[in-house]
């Protein structure tokens, strides 16, 4: 299974009794799982269904939504007359005339133009009726928003692994470079000493004892060794069949750790410039991760 984006857009549409049912679902990165949609009042009892659904397809990120209902296309619309409010209208209209000494002229035509007093509906929108059709287009909805996260996290596994295979790359040539070290620092240890006029055999204790303890400071198998693991994971995580997010932005964290721990033993310029190209890659790949639910 691919890796799926936090992000995406998804739109379903549903129709029945004389009813239309739209949802909209977006969804961005978020830590934790947040789940927020916009419901008619009437249809306030379907709120933990609609969140459970979602909850299925998503393990983290933020996802807002919108549940709208209309009349669906030729379905029969009946007139509402609120026959209470009409009758307080006429007689404060009376009233209001018999003050003004006005001609009271009421008709049957007048009470249309009564705010309020005449609405023309759709068929009731209640939970239990409209709870199947809302089923319907949530799970529409879902399926978009699952097709754009998919291709999305397409991408974003594509752009992840390049990163991976350029780290790797930085780690094979430290790795290459990092027996050297001792040598070079050797050798430019008894040019510093010879150019201060000191004369030192290559077999004297002390010399020996400074290299050996060099040798020991800058040794750096074990971050290389913890380095190549992590990267390793990475990479098995990139086909997984669950959410990897957290797990790949912690593997990050770690080979930071390791990463600084090289540039700061290793005490060469040359392993010291793949450092920084290792880290600036391995920073962009934590941004990415942090987009992959």
């Amino acid at each position: 299974m691919a890796l799926k984006s936090m992000t995406g857009f998804g739109r379903g549409e549903a129709a029945s009794r004389g009813l239309r049912v739209e949802i909209e679902l977006s969804s961005v990165n978020r830590k934790q799982l947040d789940v927020r949609v916009n419901l008619p009042r009437a249809l306030g009892a379907l709120e933990s269904r609609i969140f459970k659904e979602i909850g299925k397809s998503f393990s983290r990120g933020c996802v807002t939504g919108s549940v709208t209902v209309a009349a669906s296309s030729g379905s029969h619309r009946k007139a509402q007359v609120d026959h209470e409010l009409a009758a307080d209208y006429i007689v404060a209209l009376r009233k209001t005339a018999a003050e003004l000494g006005l001609q009271d002229d009421l008709s049957a035509r007048a009470i249309l133009q009564l705010p309020e007093v005449v609405r023309v509906g759709h068929p009731e929108a209640d939970a239990t009726t409209v709870g199947p059709v809302v089923s319907k287009a949530l799970k529409q909805a879902l399926a978009d928003l699952t097709v754009m996260r998919k291709k999305e996290g397409q991408a974003l596994r594509d752009d992840i692994a390049h990163r991976l295979e350029l780290m790797r790359s930085r780690l094979d040539r430290i790795a290459k470079m990092s027996p050297k070290v001792v040598a070079r620092y050797r050798k430019a240890l008894m040019e510093r000493l010879s150019n201060s006029g000191i004369e030192i055999s290559k077999k004297d204790p002390d010399l020996i004892k400074s290299l050996a303890l060099f040798a020991d400071r800058s040794d750096i198998s074990e971050e290389v060794t913890r380095l190549d693991s992590h990267l390793k994971q990475a990479f098995g995580l990139l086909s997984s069949s669950k959410p990897v997010g957290r797990t790949l932005d912690f593997l990050a964290q770690e080979m930071f750790r390791e990463i600084n721990t090289i540039g700061s033993k290793a005490n060469d310029a040359g392993i010291s410039r793949h450092v920084v190209s290792f880290k600036t890659e391995l920073e962009r790949t934590r941004e990415q991760a942090q987009n992959v639910e």
